[in-house]
């Protein structure tokens, strides 16, 4: 158990490092082109960056979702990679169809992943609201200085 608890650890910690490295770059690009995305017009620009930050946290769970993979895959307990990376993606997204188990030697690491999976979906979620909240606030900052 404690084994399970050590390996689940690092993992989340690895995956909170993927999530760390995708909000840099995103906070990177919004302020390196934050002086273009405050001229107007506006709406195509906001559709932009939704799509851009969409983009890079679907690079950062894909990431996740490999990490645990390649995991279960090298602790041995799925035979191949794709039984493996199938659990991670059912376990992260916390989808949990029950058509594929963990030995019940490692079923503690199965509700790490799930855990996991829900914590990054919280932080995804944040940083896509928060993308979005700053340049529309900006935009709108910069129409009131306009008038």
């Amino acid at each position: 158990m404690l084994i399970q608890i050590v390996l689940g650890s690092i993992l989340i910690l690895l995956t909170i490092i993927v999530f760390a490295l995708g909000f840099w770059f995103a906070e990177t690009a919004i302020t390196r082109f934050n002086p273009w995305l405050v001229r107007r017009p506006h709406p195509p620009k906001l559709v932009l960056v939704l799509v851009a930050a969409v983009l890079v946290l679907l690079s950062a769970m894909t990431a996740s979702v490999w990490l645990w993979a390649y995991a279960f895959l090298l602790l041995g307990i799925f035979p191949s990679l794709e039984p493996a990376a199938y659990f991670a993606l059912v376990a992260f997204t916390t989808l949990g169809f029950g058509d594929i188990l963990l030995p019940i030697e490692w079923r503690i690491l199965g509700g790490m992943a799930a855990a996991n999976g829900l914590l990054n979906i919280g932080l995804y979620t944040a940083l896509l609201v928060e993308a979005l909240r700053r340049v529309r606030s900006e935009q709108v900052s910069g129409i009131v200085d306009e008038r």
